[in-house]
């Protein structure tokens, strides 16, 4: 029987796991806690940024140590 092998990978900062091969910028926005209406995924590596915005279905290979940020998309209130 193979060994499940858990992924450690971060949101904003915020440690995040999974025992999943794949996941889509959506399972990981919802993972985080995040809204699907008010955010979007943004994979970071290095210096390179990948934006899901227009691809929130999109599998992305889950590896150890990804950094992702969710970038608010909403209305900011005016004081």
């Amino acid at each position: 029987m193979a060994e499940i092998k858990t992924v450690e990978y971060l949101v904003d900062d915020e440690p995040q796991t999974t025992t999943e091969k794949v996941l889509t910028a959506k399972q990981i926005l919802t993972n985080a806690g995040r809204d699907l209406d008010s955010y979007y995924l943004v994979q970071i590596e290095g210096n390179h940024k990948t934006s899901y915005q227009n691809s929130p279905d999109e599998e992305i290979h889950m590896h150890p140590k990804m950094k992702f940020i969710s970038v608010y998309t909403g209305e900011t209130p005016v004081s």
